[in-house]
């Protein structure tokens, strides 16, 4: 009902890794019938929003990064193990590791690893990572990316930057409303995200959100790819969402004025050729 049609989502934030993330269209009556990707990222979180509660580990961020590289480490010693078995009949492989399996999959360069870091220190360690791993590493939050342009063309880490009108505070103090227009202007492949709180659906806003980025450095025309055509490419989904082009699901959201206006309603949503809402009536 608010003209969303494709949603990349899974597992929150808040552990070092937390789980994998999918993709999926709003509309059907279970996860099957909604999915269009269904494995996309794996997602981890560095700084102290990933320490853990209660005294738990990793609890600082050497150990934070100790911690990570040493499941990576444990992943290439269980591919060897299932690489040795399937060159010699006689060895029996390792038992089957769902996580390992997944892990395994960032280190093919099959999916990416979504890292999500606000403060600088976090942004280079996670750069740094992915130098050392040479995987496919994508930024989410990244409050402080602005001071990181350069290493994220570099190593073309694209970045699903916080919402526009994040809460500065903690980790994201540092958060600014320009950053999305910094990052579209040095060419950095950049969406907008609608941010995570457990008690609040913030994709609601995510339209204001984008708004606010034309105020602050971008056109309106790049604002509104940060959550559409931009947003498409950097998920690698652009051939299905993102435009409308002849081939593509034809997904359409109607509105009754300036989609960046707040007073402006979506009227109706299009999802591959079904009215899945629909407010004229």
């Amino acid at each position: 009902s608010l003209g969303v049609t494709t949603l990349h989502t899974g597992h929150a934030p808040g552990q070092l890794i937390s789980g994998q993330t999918f993709i999926d269209k709003t509309r059907g009556a279970n996860v099957d019938e909604a999915v269009l990707m269904r494995r996309m990222m794996v997602a981890s979180t560095l700084g102290s929003a990933g320490y853990g509660s209660g005294g738990k580990s990793p609890g600082s961020r050497a150990k934070q990064m100790a911690m990570l590289r040493q499941e990576f480490i444990h992943v290439r010693g269980y591919l060897d193990k299932m690489n040795a078995a399937e060159a010699d009949p006689e060895k029996d492989p390792p038992a089957r590791d769902l996580r390992k399996e997944a892990l395994a999959r960032v280190l093919s360069g099959d999916i990416p690893l979504m890292v999500s870091a606000h403060s600088s220190v976090d942004i280079q360690n996670a750069l740094r990572l992915q130098k050392e791993l040479d995987i496919r590493l994508v930024l989410e939050g990244g409050a402080e990316c602005y001071d990181h342009i350069e290493a994220l063309l570099e190593q073309k880490v694209p970045v699903i930057i916080h919402p526009t009108m994040m809460r500065a505070s903690g980790a994201g103090k540092n958060a600014s409303m320009e950053t999305a227009g910094k990052l579209v202007a040095a060419g950095v492949q950049v969406a907008l995200g609608s941010g995570y709180e457990s008690y609040v659906p913030k994709t609601r806003v995510v339209l204001w959100e984008a708004a606010i980025a034309s105020v602050y450095g971008c056109s309106f025309a790049d604002a509104l790819g940060l959550i559409t055509a931009s947003a498409a490419e950097l998920l690698g989904v652009s051939d299905r969402v993102g435009s409308i082009e002849v081939g593509k699901d034809g997904d359409v959201a109607l509105f009754d004025g300036d989609p960046f206006e707040y007073t402006t309603h979506c009227i109706g949503t299009v999802i591959e050729g079904n009215i899945v809402s629909d407010l004229v009536r």
